[in-house]
């Protein structure tokens, strides 16, 4: 297959470009989260409750900067930001439901009581 630059990064397959765009810890529980509706930052950080406040600054930056996600800011005191999917981000959701599915599969396979009982 051959290999190909973008923004100065040398990338050998399809698959590590768009992991770029949706891979880590985050990226794709974020953007999971967007896909009903706009969402501010302290909905984002209540509804992952383990993420930092750092890491998901930096993660919404860096969906930002991939065009997956907007960031629109309103003219009001106090300022109000919310976060919304560009359409190239909605055509993320069904890999990102996939790989859901893949990983309740493999819950299952290992016995895994899913969700853990309290």
């Amino acid at each position: 297959m051959p290999e190909f630059f973008h923004d100065k990064r040398l990338y050998y397959t399809p698959i590590e470009f768009a992991l770029s765009h949706i891979g880590g810890t985050w990226k794709m529980p974020i953007l999971w989260r967007l896909q009903e509706k706009p969402l501010r930052f302290s909905e984002l950080k209540k509804d992952i409750p383990h993420i930092t406040d750092k890491m998901l600054t930096s993660q919404l930056r860096e969906l930002e900067a991939k065009e997956m996600i907007n960031r629109e800011v309103f003219p009001v005191v106090p300022p109000k930001v919310e976060y919304s999917l560009t359409e190239k981000g909605k055509k993320a959701i069904p890999v990102i439901e996939t790989i859901m599915t893949f990983g309740y599969d493999l819950i299952k396979e290992e016995g895994i009581v899913f969700p853990p009982k309290e």
